[in-house]
């Protein structure tokens, strides 16, 4: 009988991983942000400013569920600061508004350089020769579970955010995209039918962008580096929606509307349409060429 006594205290042991987290957790999310870390959104996150007050403090709660979850490394002796924390862990966190997540669930790790950095890249060449490079990155998404960013591109996005280049919103739109098992274009979507949905007009238009590359064309909204594979596509697609969506949903309606489905926000809320633009009497086409395509499911 005397051994009886020890079964609740095994089974409290036996919880208390699963519990003491969860509790912690909650811990954190109920404390409220320092006036420094909504300074930091306003400066930093220009959507922010125009944000209603639920959406700004949805915001805050995926911040702080980050914050708590996440682990931040300086490279290269950069000290990490509280406005670093801030900073990316809002614009990573505009991402997840008003969707059903788990604030990235397989991200461990961000490290931040102070600037550009250097990779070394193994690269096969005619005839099977290897060379070995060195590359120049802005950012990086790793599917163990690290994102690598330069801060001050972090910085210059900020402050131009409509300039669609938006490293910390390009590379974590590749962590959900891995979310579905693969990193291809295609993240998870819930339905067959979001599926099909995606594939066709993502194949379409990463297919005419890879048009425009090819030949040099200039007035697309959309950057070539998206040109490279469905995946890159998907990423500068994000880039666009968040940072020029008005001029995304003139140009790509069809893809606006995926990406307001999946992302579940309407950036133009949170900015000015711009003027409207001069538009010829005459408006000539091109088809699309053939392009790798977006997988049309992945379960």
């Amino acid at each position: 009988m005397d051994a009886l006594w020890w079964l609740p205290l095994l089974a409290l042991a036996a919880a208390l991983p699963f519990v003491l987290p969860r509790w912690r957790l909650r811990r954190a999310l109920a404390q409220p942000l320092p006036p420094a870390a909504t300074a930091v959104f306003e400066r930093n996150i220009p959507p922010y400013r125009r944000m209603d007050a639920a959406t700004r403090a949805q915001l805050q709660q995926l911040v702080k569920h980050f914050l708590h979850t996440k682990k931040f490394v300086g490279c290269e002796g950069l000290e990490i600061d509280d406005e670093m924390r801030y900073t990316i862990a809002g614009q990573a966190s505009l991402l997840l508004l008003n969707r059903p997540n788990k604030v990235y669930r397989t991200l461990h790790t961000v490290l931040v350089y102070p600037g550009a950095f250097l990779v070394p890249r193994r690269e096969l060449g005619a005839g099977g020769v290897v060379t070995d490079t060195r590359h120049t990155l802005l950012g990086e998404s790793w599917e163990d579970g690290r994102v690598v960013l330069s801060w001050d591109d972090v910085l210059r996005g900020a402050q131009a955010w409509d300039s669609s280049h938006q490293v910390v919103l390009h590379e974590f739109a590749h962590q959900l995209d891995s979310e579905s098992g693969h990193t291809n274009g295609a993240p998870y979507l819930g339905s067959p039918d979001s599926y099909r949905s995606w594939a066709t007009v993502l194949s379409r238009d990463f297919a005419n962008l890879q048009y425009d590359a090819y030949y040099g064309r200039t007035d697309s909204v959309l950057d070539h580096y998206g040109a490279t594979s469905p995946a890159e596509f998907f990423a500068v697609a994000t880039e666009t929606f968040f940072g020029k969506p008005w001029q995304m949903r003139e140009r790509h309606p069809a893809l606006y509307d995926e990406l307001h489905k999946y992302y579940r926000v309407d950036p133009r809320n949170w900015a000015d349409a711009p003027p409207p633009a001069w538009q010829p009497d005459i408006v000539f086409t091109t088809p699309a060429t053939p392009g790798r395509s977006f997988a049309v499911a992945n379960w």
